[in-house]
């Protein structure tokens, strides 16, 4: 799946994405089949860090 370049629509997109339909990141990266490094990279590039406790990027 091609996910969003732009780092703010990709914040949205994945925090819908986990509130909706994923119980963890882990999850959804093996649903959509992205890699969860990249995610995770180009969201800490605007100051976004995944939160396991509440299921999304803060």
């Amino acid at each position: 799946m091609e996910l969003p370049n732009d780092p703010m629509i990709l914040l949205s997109y994945i925090n819908t994405q986990l509130r909706d339909n994923y119980a963890s990141l882990d999850d959804l990266c093996a649903g959509l089949g992205v890699s969860k490094e990249a995610i995770t990279e180009k969201l800490a590039a605007v100051d976004y860090a995944y939160d396991s406790n509440r299921n999304a990027f803060v």
